[in-house]
């Protein structure tokens, strides 16, 4: 009974897992942006810069330390004194300083008045918080765009994996025509051997093509960090073309530009930094405690022990003003300008990188739509072309080798435009991209 209780527990689970799972390009993207490490991780990024503007401000508040010193001296330092101090003119006197037993215990108060680099530190600070932010966001749209180009992979697969099972009916449809005139005594045994060859051909690609769509199905569950056991199925409607209404765009508000205008603002914050060497510091102390001395351990003993305590208190002001360290500081302003520079550059050449792949995916979009309406139509003829040798081989118009050519050509057809729709959807992809909207990938569908 235990064993099969356990059975029935195991079956069920494992229906469980096999279960189908309809994954819609919105829901792919969002479990990719829930469950990849990439994700992750650029989140925990904005955690660390919310730690690094807390270790930064902590340089501005005051700072309390307690600190305890305990020490024994089995041989104290004698010095040597003259005598008339004591009473003994003429002679030599040795001395010892100090007790065999120091205890000091004391609490320091520490607080910047004034560091010109604590206070850039903390506004370079904020910002790197607002780049961890910038980055998390360019992350999920790589992430997006990953996920969006491996689901439509998906589609191609199964669409032409659908072109071949259909592709196979038709083989087997014209094999079912031979047999009947072969039987008639209308047709040649070498011509149905023919077409069973034909027909074993389409359903061995038939099998390669279901291991393709298994391998791109693995590969969308990878870049959305499913598990490989999960079965999904994708809708069909989705492939289907439509024009963006909207073309324009406004490079300002692309993620990847927002992130190095971030970056260059991180470069002058450093700058300033660096700039602040030259500016004089002032901080304040305090101290107060207890010190302990006698000829036994002072913690736990008193005067009626020979131990002695007193307390002591200090108050400081440490100014530092700074006159000439070599230049050093000056060259390390130089160096920070420079790679100020460079990113100014390398921001110019984005902006002239990212028209140009806005330019490119207008121009791809169109002659993907240019090439879908071609195909459909190349679709329509073939099926006719196919239609029309088929009756003209039964009345002795056309061979074999039409029907098996009109066969192949109307395949090819029919793959030719599950690539173009596939290269439409890849270039939609890329104009959302160069607008800096495929978030839209994942509210619209």
């Amino acid at each position: 009974m235990k064993k099969l209780i356990f059975g029935f527990i195991f079956w069920g689970a494992l229906v469980s897992a096999q279960q189908v799972q309809r994954l819609t390009l919105s829901e792919a993207i969002s479990h990719a942006l829930e469950h990849k490490a990439e994700a992750e991780k650029a989140r925990l990024d904005i955690r660390k810069g919310d730690a690094q503007i807390a270790e930064v401000r902590s340089n501005a508040l005051p700072n309390l330390s307690f600190n305890s010193n305990t020490s024994y001296n089995p041989l104290l330092q004698e010095t040597v004194l003259p005598g008339e101090m004591f009473g003994a003119p003429g002679q030599q006197v040795k001395v010892a300083f100090g007790q065999k037993w120091t205890s000091s215990n004391m609490v320091q108060l520490t607080q910047v008045l004034f560091n010109q680099s604590v206070f850039t530190g903390l506004k370079a600070a904020r910002s790197t918080k607002e780049f961890y932010i910038l980055n998390a966001a360019l992350t999920e749209e790589q992430i997006i765009e990953k996920v969006a180009n491996a689901y439509f992979q998906v589609y191609q697969a199964e669409q032409m994996l659908d072109n071949a099972k259909n592709n196979l009916a038709i083989t087997t449809q014209t094999i079912k025509i031979i047999e009947g005139l072969y039987d008639a005594g209308l047709a040649r045994k070498i011509d149905l051997d023919r077409t069973v060859v034909a027909r074993n051909n389409v359903n061995s690609g038939v099998h390669q093509l279901e291991n393709t769509l298994d391998l791109a199905e693995n590969t969308l569950k990878f870049m959305i960090g499913m598990p490989m056991n999960q079965e999904i199925e994708l809708p069909e409607q989705t492939f289907d073309p439509a024009v963006l209404p909207d073309r324009t765009v406004n490079f300002d508000d692309r993620t990847e530009i927002k992130l190095m205008d971030k970056q260059l603002e991180l470069l002058q914050w450093q700058k300033k930094a660096t700039i602040a060497e030259y500016y004089p510091t002032a901080a304040l102390s305090a101290n107060y405690g207890f010190l302990g001395q006698g000829e036994n351990m002072p913690w736990w003993n008193g005067r009626e022990n020979g131990v002695f305590w007193s307390d002591l208190a200090s108050i400081g002001l440490n100014i530092r003003i700074p006159i000439f360290n070599g230049f050093a500081t000056k060259s390390r302003v130089e160096l920070n300008q420079i790679e100020i520079e460079k990113a100014e550059a390398d921001l110019r050449e984005t902006y002239l990188g990212l028209d140009l792949s806005h330019k490119n995916a207008l121009v791809q979009l169109d002659n993907n739509m240019t090439m879908i309406t071609t195909q459909e139509g190349n679709v329509d003829l073939a099926e006719q072309v196919l239609a029309n040798t088929r009756s003209n081989y039964q009345h002795g118009l056309a061979t074999l080798n039409d029907i098996l050519d009109a066969e192949r050509d109307l395949t090819e057809a029919k793959n030719n435009l599950t690539k173009a729709k596939l290269d439409y959807k890849l270039a939609e992809i890329n104009l959302l991209k160069s607008q800096g909207k495929l978030r839209t990938l994942n509210e619209n569908n």
